[in-house]
Order: structure tokens, then sequence, then C-alpha cells
């Protein structure tokens, strides 16, 4: 059975710890509250953490155009579904097999 969490208090106590604020926040609501906390400023990622995520992006895959007939894009789309992975992951997978089985041949 679901627990019944307490309504949270406002403002929020200061807590001294994360381990302090995540027992608070295990044993409270947030809901009756959510719209009476101050707006927090919007944090600013450094330069280098921005240049760091834009090159693991950029390397990590490139995209390109691929056409395929819709027959094809739904029987992947349910392959996929019945393995819980989304259909472009799938094609990736495919893609990837048949390269690396291309590869031996060559």
């Amino acid at each position: 059975m679901k627990k019944k969490l307490l309504p949270a208090k406002t403002p929020l106590p200061r807590f001294r710890s994360d381990q302090e604020a995540a027992d608070y926040f295990q044993t409270h609501s947030m809901a009756d509250v959510w719209d009476r906390l101050p707006k927090a400023a919007p944090v600013k990622a450094s330069m280098r953490l921005e240049t760091s995520i834009r090159e693991r992006h950029t390397a990590a895959k490139s995209p390109i155009s691929i056409r395929l007939g819709s027959e094809q894009i739904a029987a992947a789309k349910k392959i996929a579904a019945a393995k819980s992975v989304g259909y472009q992951t799938q094609l990736r997978m495919w893609i990837a097999e048949g390269i690396k089985r291309e590869a031996k041949r060559a």
C-alpha cells in the first residue's frame, strides 16, 4: 500500500546535508507548496563543459538521410517495440551488424 506523504512546509527548512534533504523529501509532498516556492536563477554551464558535451555528442553520431518504405518502418517499429527499444536504435543495431558481417567477408 502506498504511504501517504505529509505536506511540505513553506518556506522549506534549511538542510545541513544532502542526506537530511533526501530524508525530508521521502516523507513530505511538494504538491501543495510547489507554486509558492521562490524562483531559482537559471544555471549557466561553463564554456568548458558546454564544449566537452558538444564534442562528445558530435563524435558519437552523425545524422544521415535514408528513405525507407512505410511498411519497412512499420515492421521495424513492431520488432523494436517487442524488444523494448526505439525503432531508430533497432535500425542502427541492424546496420552495425550488417557492417560487421560484411567486413568479415572482405
